[in-house]
């Protein structure tokens, strides 16, 4: 499922759940897709910190 899909559903489901609650099928559809999202956030933050590099270090202080 692409992120747009992804976040298109979680707010489907949460405006649901606001408006008239949740089925049992849907309350578990709604973590996963939370997992999901959240992994998908992680993932992006991985990277880009795995894009950043030290360039000029400062010098050991005694």
């Amino acid at each position: 499922m692409k992120i747009n899909e992804l976040i298109a559903r979680i707010n489907v489901l949460a405006q649901k759940k606001r408006s008239e609650g949740l089925t049992e099928e849907e309350q578990c559809e709604q973590k996963i897709l939370y997992k999901e999202y959240l992994g998908f956030i992680r993932g992006q933050v991985k990277q880009q910190l795995d894009k950043i590099e030290v360039v000029d270090e400062l010098p050991p202080q005694h």
